[in-house]
């Protein structure tokens, strides 16, 4: 069974800044360029039938597109980092997509999700880099930014690597209003598009 989250694409120009960020930090491994992307609600390993009325019940969302930008970094395991990430500038219409849909989830019967929604695009996973080592990688990017896009759509993602990091596959896409819903797209993704098996 697929593990099934909903996302934001990253588009080409973010996505090549964010690339810029690769190296220098000794026991990452860092995430395929095509696999970036700003998780809204992890959703996990679930039935067909639980899939399918994840992605009817999110044909209901109507929110309007909105501009986002990508702006420093950070470290997520503050005594032994695991991961590498871009944040999210604060963002009111992220937070009410992402609300909103947390909230589709949890009526459908899904648990709530226990995490605090930090919007973030992960760069790499860590094993056994140390905390100096993190701290010189952040100190010397730290006034990272991305110029903004426009979010056009969310999607339903799949991965089913269960390390984390992709290959993911677009399994369903819903445009925001006010927005081309291809408008958004990262340039190898235009046909990754597909609807629940």
């Amino acid at each position: 069974m697929p593990r099934l989250f909903t996302a934001l694409e990253v588009p080409r120009d973010a996505a090549l800044s964010l690339s810029l960020l690769r190296g220098g930090l000794p026991g990452a491994r860092w995430i395929d360029v095509e696999n970036y992307h700003i998780t809204l609600r992890f959703i996990g390993d679930v039935e067909g039938h639980v899939a399918d009325e994840v992605a009817n019940a999110l044909d209901r969302v109507r929110r309007p597109s909105f501009p986002l930008r990508l702006s420093g970094v950070g470290a997520f395991g503050s005594r032994k980092p695991h991961s590498i990430y871009a944040a999210a500038a604060p963002s009111p219409d992220l937070n009410a997509l992402q609300a909103e849909i947390e909230r589709i989830c949890q009526r459908i019967g899904l648990p709530s999700d226990p995490r605090r929604f930090v919007p973030h695009v992960t760069l790499a996973r860590l094993r056994n880099s140390s905390t100096i080592d993190v701290a010189h990688y952040l100190s010397a990017r730290g006034n990272f930014e991305a110029l903004p896009f426009k979010v056009g759509r969310f999607v339903l993602m799949s991965s089913r690597d269960s390390v984390g990091g992709g290959p993911y596959i677009v399994e369903e896409v819903w445009p925001l209003t006010g927005s081309d819903p291809r408008s958004s797209l990262p340039a190898d993704m235009s046909d990754a598009s597909r609807t629940l098996r």
